[in-house]
């Protein structure tokens, strides 16, 4: 493979990436091709020396999203690094996207009951005063503002076990590269 079919097969599988990521990367690899042809190496030696340029862009943006994750901590940044990780093996596919995806909807169905059980406590507390509850108005606005804080708080819970999950998720994905690794370069 030539120098410029290496670096347009890895600059296409890096699509989507920023461009200042792709840029560094792919300067990176243009100084092995240098580097190679400094030392009397043709660049079809060099291609082959840095193994299939799809597999080294896959871990690329593998490794990319994973620090977005780390640096960020946002929604989008925790969507990437699991979908990352998720395409480093066809198999696990197979067998975690299931389990991720019954998680998943499990937690989101919990935020749906925070959300809403926060607005129920909204209307208790805003509409106390002008009804007749049982033990009166002071009842509830306690059970109002009672309410509330206990969504806030479930809320506050499922986002650190949201977050424990998907550093869990980058942990997996990690042991799992490094398990494959050598594999990969044999």
């Amino acid at each position: 493979m030539t120098r410029q079919a290496f670096l347009a097969r890895l600059r296409e599988g890096l699509r989507g990436l920023p461009a200042q990521t792709v840029a560094d990367v792919i300067s990176d690899y243009e100084a092995h091709f240098a580097d190679g042809a400094a030392e009397g190496r043709s660049e079809a030696e060099v291609a082959a020396a840095l193994g299939n340029p799809d597999r080294l862009a896959r871990e690329l943006r593998a490794e990319s999203s994973l620090n977005r994750w780390r640096d960020e901590r946002s929604p989008s940044s925790a969507a990437a690094a699991v979908f990352a990780v998720l395409g480093l093996g066809a198999l696990d596919i197979l067998i975690l996207l299931p389990i991720l995806m019954s998680v998943a909807a499990t937690i989101f169905a919990f935020f749906v009951v925070a959300v809403v059980m926060f607005f129920v406590g909204a209307f208790a507390l805003a509409a106390g005063p002008f009804t007749d509850p049982p033990g009166g108005p002071g009842a509830a606005i306690l059970v109002g503002i009672g309410v509330m804080s206990g969504s806030a708080s479930a809320g506050a819970i499922l986002t650190i076990i949201t977050i424990g999950l998907i550093n869990a998720l980058v942990w997996y994905g990690r042991l799992h590269y490094r398990l494959l690794k050598p594999a990969l370069e044999a």
